[in-house]
């Protein structure tokens, strides 16, 4: 009995990740129509799908790292958010050619981006009634909204509608990690917050607004300094809780 389920366990984490292998390569055709479709619309050069598909395979790569030894593979939840992440992969590849940023350019990565952060929640919703949410999901869309964010802010600096300092408003998150390893208190769970997802949703309004051309760099700048000061003001209340859970 014990022999047999200590190989089964490494013959379901293998069929597993092959599974997951097969999904990720599946999610090369979207990536590949709206990286196409953008690279189309504003005859940019194979290194644009180049590096589209470079940020793809490390996405992959860490994906099949940390992917549930189930047997299932992804699941339908996280196909969903496999689909948010081509979008939001295609658009991070324009970050190094600034010059796409034009009125249609615009318009077209504020209407990809704002695509990506509809269909959040959609798998949220799809792995409570499949029954199939897991660490891994959850983990999985938390980081591409993280990484979403990180994205938008660094497309708005480019298109000099805000200074560099707009920067910041992808870095909670990650400054959130960092903090945790120099202080280990950091690194405890926090319990679920309406207000943590709400601010999430206005950064993310807030960025695309700040991108929009018919948006003056007057009003932009403003704007971005404000999401700024609610986003950090929500951060310091995690830390004080966390603060003082490690004194109890």
């Amino acid at each position: 009995m014990t022999t047999a389920t200590h190989h089964t366990t490494p013959r379901r984490a293998a069929h597993s990740r092959q599974r997951a292998v097969g999904e990720l390569a599946a999610g090369l055709v979207p990536l590949l129509v709206v990286a196409g479709v953008t690279a189309s619309r504003f005859a940019l050069p194979a290194m644009y799908l180049l590096r589209t598909v470079v940020v793809y395979a490390l996405m992959a790569t860490l994906i099949l790292r940390h992917v549930p030894p189930s047997g299932t593979g992804l699941g339908p939840a996280n196909w969903v958010t496999l689909g948010r992440a081509t979008l939001v992969l295609s658009m991070a590849a324009l970050v190094p050619q600034p010059e796409v940023l034009i009125d249609a350019g615009y318009w077209w990565i504020i209407g990809v981006m704002t695509v990506a952060m509809a269909l959040d929640g959609v798998d949220g919703q799809i792995a409570r009634r499949t029954g199939t949410a897991t660490a891994f999901g959850a983990r999985f869309d938390m980081e591409l909204d993280s990484f979403q964010m990180l994205v938008l802010a660094a497309l708005v600096w480019r298109s000099e509608q805000v200074g560099p300092w707009v920067m910041l408003l992808g870095l909670p998150r990650y400054l959130f990690v960092a903090a945790g390893w120099v202080w280990p208190w950091m690194r405890a769970p926090l319990p679920e917050r309406v207000r943590r997802k709400a601010g999430c949703v206005i950064q993310g309004i807030a960025l695309l607004v700040c991108l929009g051309p018919i948006v003056p760099p007057g009003l932009a700048a403003p704007v971005a300094a404000l999401i700024l000061v609610l986003l950090g003001a929500s951060f310091a209340v995690d830390s004080v809780w966390l603060f003082r859970l490690s004194r109890t």
